[in-house]
């Protein structure tokens, strides 16, 4: 009998996202089997229409599909549908993880005076909420600012990546002055700095999700199988 990776379905919400995945996969993952979900209409209903019943009960087929096509852990990339992956959880008979949850403990545990920022006004909610819950459970007192990056989904859905970044910067830039740590609520933010010289933003930290969300996966055991 061989000895199988776990199968993990990661569920985006961006068509650009597997590309941003897959090499943080082979490099933190490397004995997990994924594969990429992909469906652009669980975001565009909820920035729509907000967090309607009917895209959480989307949300929980995937995960239920997944499961039964062999998937040991679904891996939900985005942080809008987040809590729609937490009411999943009790439907299913895998892990259901959200990729920004680590993000927030750590946010939680670098510093009181935490900045979200967000390119969708509905990612802003499910986030503030999620740090909160970080610093309950971590009993820390903290404060936060929140921000949607004014015009920055707009320059990426009409593709210009580099005014999407550039407005994010200046963001970052106004709100390092005074947190103390940084957090990018997407993880279609996560290369948004990459390009500022050192020292920008004073040493402040810039917390992103798909390198720490991926990292939960590291974890998991493999199984032992007959097939594929």
């Amino acid at each position: 009998m061989s000895t199988l990776g776990p199968r993990v379905c990661v569920l985006h919400t961006v068509a650009a996202l597997p590309a941003t995945f897959d090499p943080l996969l082979r490099e933190l993952a490397p004995h997990t089997r994924p594969y990429h979900v992909v469906d652009e209409s669980l975001l565009a209903d909820t920035v729509a229409h907000g967090p309607l019943p009917r895209t959480a009960a989307r949300l929980a087929a995937y995960v239920q599909q997944a499961e039964a096509a062999g998937a040991d852990v679904v891996l939900v990339t985005c942080s809008s549908v987040g809590p729609f992956a937490e009411q999943a959880r009790p439907l299913a008979g895998i892990p259901v993880l959200r990729v920004d949850e680590p993000m927030a403990a750590e946010a939680v545990r670098t510093g009181s005076r935490i900045a979200v920022l967000a390119t969708l006004e509905s990612t802003l909610t499910p986030t503030v909420d999620l740090v909160r819950r970080a610093a309950v459970a971590q009993d820390r007192d903290i404060t936060l600012t929140t921000t949607a990056c004014p015009g920055a989904y707009e320059a990426r859905t009409g593709g210009d990546q580099d005014r999407h970044d550039a407005l994010i910067a200046a963001e970052a830039r106004r709100l390092a002055a005074d947190h103390d740590v940084l957090v990018l609520a997407q993880a279609s933010m996560a290369n948004a700095l990459t390009a500022l010289p050192e020292g920008t933003l004073g040493g402040v930290p810039v917390l992103t999700s798909p390198r720490s969300g991926t990292v939960q996966l590291a974890a998991l055991p493999s199984r032992k199988g007959d097939t594929p």
